[in-house]
């Protein structure tokens, strides 16, 4: 039976693949305040605004390719049960070979009604105000806004509260719920945070901090779960 492990990333590992980060000084959000963009106050404000944003994300994510973090996470499949939670709306985890992949903050490639949280379309062209859903709702990303409620945190915290290895990768702790999932992984469990900025992190048994970007961060971490590994089996 194989080992399950989870794994929390954030902006930091699609970063190398071309899209920019809220973090960076030159993040994509830049020019614009967080809440225009990515709250339901910003959407009834400002809704053409809202959708020529995601459409424009949406365009640059068609664009960007999985770099070696992506591809380097799908290729421990073959040791793990791995799950990947996700604070990024791309799907470079998916396109890189990852089959498990739980979207904390939704899924670019989708679009949905604003009276129906929970049925999706593929979202294949710009939205534009207009385009309406079956049920006549306007259309809008498939994305959780601040504000919003998470619905795939419950699923998240069951994931990490069975987790035998838990990593964190590209992600600053600093956005909720998502950053809270680190406090519930269980002491005995093996903890890798990497990201070329390392986080603030509690300090815990079993804790491995790799002061890396997520592509030469994986390849370390792929060695050290080796080992990991063998030590179990000895």
């Amino acid at each position: 039976m194989k080992l399950r492990m989870v794994v929390l990333t954030g902006a930091g590992i699609s970063a190398e693949s071309g899209l920019r980060t809220f973090r960076d000084s030159d993040g994509l959000w830049e020019g614009y305040n967080v809440y225009e963009v990515a709250s339901p106050d910003g959407w009834k404000k400002d809704p053409q605004l809202v959708l020529g944003f995601y459409n424009m994300r949406r365009q640059d994510i068609l664009k960007a390719q999985p770099n070696a973090a992506h591809t380097g996470l799908a290729d421990l499949q073959g040791h793990f049960d791995l799950h990947i939670i996700t604070q990024n709306i791309d799907d470079l985890h998916e396109r890189g070979g990852a089959t498990q992949v739980w979207h904390l903050h939704g899924e670019i490639t989708k679009m949905r009604s604003v009276l129906d949280t929970e049925r999706t379309y593929p979202y294949n062209d710009d939205i534009k105000l207009g385009d309406l859903a079956a049920d006549g709702g306007q259309l809008r990303p498939f994305i959780v806004w601040f504000g919003e409620e998470v619905p795939m945190i419950e699923q998240a915290v069951k994931l990490v509260r069975q987790a035998d290895i838990f990593v964190v990768i590209g992600t600053s702790l600093l956005v909720y719920p998502a950053a809270g999932l680190l406090d519930i992984v269980p002491r005995h469990v093996p903890v890798y945070v990497i990201d070329k900025n390392l986080p603030q992190v509690k300090q815990r048994p079993y804790l491995h901090l790799i002061e890396k970007p997520a592509t030469e961060g994986v390849k370390e971490l792929k060695e050290l779960v080796q080992t990991y590994i063998q030590s179990q089996q000895n």
